[in-house]
């Protein structure tokens, strides 16, 4: 049997995921910082699915409580998704660094520290899937999110190397960025309706592109190419847009 595990369960895509690997046959190990908030959807997807499903506590900044974390597992899975994460305040981080500091480690170090031992784990079995959700923001820094977009392009090298390295042990690593999603991290926001994707869509998308082995995943596939455009806006001209 399979086994799924989803490092940051309480988030809108952290269930979309568990949904659908649930709906293919996966036992699910769900990971969150406050492990009661879980225990809804754990009686949800053993009741609609008839599956497997723990619940662990993790909490991403906790670095020294990761390796313990993943020995202590009820079942060592097969595939781990890395959705957790953290928008913060631009501003905020402007003046004021502990705010600058929980963005880059919420997206970035947290994810660094616990993939690592997945990583070493897999490459061992010479087996395994890692799932990591990124961001469009981190293929140009942008005035309005440059604190999280910095974060999630150091994320995106971080997966594109794991990629590199595992390979060769038959450990695949895909990438994921989503584009807007429609979530309580981005609820407030003015996102344009035909750019934002749904969690299930997160989901949908993700499963297949794990079945293809995809490197490279946007949910909504136009985010490629308005990505595309934007990385290719001279400099000249991009630091003058207030974007």
């Amino acid at each position: 049997m399979n086994t799924i595990l989803i490092l940051g369960a309480t988030s809108e895509i952290g269930k979309a995921i568990a949904y659908e690997f649930a709906r293919h046959g996966f036992d699910i190990i769900l990971a969150g910082r406050q492990p009661s908030k879980l225990v809804p959807l754990q009686a949800d997807l053993q009741i609609k699915h008839q599956i497997g499903v723990d619940i662990t506590e993790f909490d991403a900044l906790a670095f020294s409580s990761h390796a313990s974390f993943y020995a202590a597992l009820p079942t060592k899975p097969s595939v781990v998704a890395c959705v957790f994460g953290y928008l913060g305040l631009q501003e905020k981080a402007q003046n004021d660094f502990a705010e600058a500091e929980k963005i880059i480690h919420s997206n970035y170090t947290g994810a660094v520290s616990v993939l690592n031992i997945v990583a070493n784990d897999f490459e061992q079995k010479k087996a395994g899937t890692i799932i990591c959700i990124s961001s469009v923001a981190g293929e140009r820094g942008r005035q309005s999110n440059y604190f999280y977009g910095s974060a999630k392009a150091a994320f995106s090298v971080y997966a594109d190397g794991l990629r590199n390295r595992l390979f060769k042990a038959n450990v695949h690593v895909m990438t994921v960025k989503p584009g807007f999603v429609q979530t309580k991290m981005t609820e407030g926001l003015p996102l344009p309706p035909a750019l934002t994707a749904m969690p299930e869509q997160v989901g949908k998308a993700i499963y297949k592109a794990y079945l293809k082995k995809t490197n490279t995943l946007y949910v909504l596939w136009f985010w490629k190419y308005i990505m595309l455009v934007i990385k290719n806006i001279p400099e000249f001209v991009f630091k003058k847009l207030k974007l």
